[in-house]
């Protein structure tokens, strides 16, 4: 752990108790981290507006959201990769088309999170902050991520072949998939990030849970999984950490860093 300049954290599942709330105790660790000169970086397939009402308490360094499709170090922006208008408004057809015209449908933009669920998820987390609903019927924003809901893998898989120029990606925890401009991923963000931070790959650590943070443990120096990771994530980690729900991140910083 001596060489390690910069740390990265996943938020679901990983920083993030499952009532996607962040204990204090793990606040004052990650700030005890900063003050030993530490850069803080978040990586997440959250928006960046739908994490600031964690941001606002953890001021990050770094914020790798949308899954890799925007890049901030220090506030300014260092990486970002859009579907057109027209791009975004094809795939939101093609995906309704495909999946079904009531099929769950998220959108992030460079200022706002879209949704059409059937449930407000401001209902279930506040942490969602300020979410806008659209039916997306006449959407015209270009899209850093694009999220739909798919039960079915086949149409997922139908989906991916119909855009081969995407980045696709399921997560574990429901039937949500992640789609990107192509070759937008955690890991390649973190090789912007760490040129532009005059830092080697080799001297960052990430701490993830799902299949967005294979990647990402794989190429950083280490590469923690949390106790409740999916075992894919398990299998290629160098080191295991408590689950979220035990402060598994707080618990590994103060034994190995602080």
């Amino acid at each position: 752990m001596g060489k390690c300049k910069i740390l990265f954290f996943d938020l679901d599942g990983t920083l993030l108790r499952n009532d996607k709330t962040l204990s204090e105790h793990t606040l004052k660790i990650l700030s005890k981290c900063k003050e030993c000169g530490y850069l803080i970086g978040i990586s997440t397939s959250r928006g960046e507006q739908n994490c600031l009402s964690f941001l606002r308490e953890m001021k990050p360094d770094i914020l790798i959201s949308s899954g890799g499709a925007l890049v901030r170090v220090n506030e300014k922006i260092i990486c970002s990769s859009c579907f057109s208008v027209i791009e975004t408004k094809d795939f939101i057809e093609s995906a309704r088309k495909i999946c079904g015209l009531d099929c769950g449908i998220t959108v992030d933009t460079l200022d706002a999170h879209y949704w059409n669920y059937k449930t407000d998820p401001k209902e279930q987390y506040k942490s969602w902050g300020d979410s806008i609903y659209t039916d997306f019927t006449d959407f015209k924003r270009e899209a850093l991520k694009i999220c739909v809901e798919i039960p079915d893998p086949g149409l997922a898989q139908k989906l991916r072949e119909h855009f081969s120029e995407l980045d696709s990606q399921r997560f574990s925890d429901g039937d949500w998939y992640k789609f990107t401009k192509s070759g937008i991923t955690k890991e390649k963000a973190i090789l912007a990030v760490c040129e532009a931070c005059h830092a080697a790959v080799s001297e960052t650590v990430a701490f993830g849970d799902d299949f967005a943070d294979i990647g990402m443990l794989e190429i950083c120096g280490i590469g923690v999984a949390m106790g409740n990771a999916i075992q894919e994530v398990k299998d290629i980690a160098d080191d295991i950490a408590l689950s979220n729900e035990e402060d598994g991140v707080a618990a590994y910083l103060e034994k190995w860093i602080v």
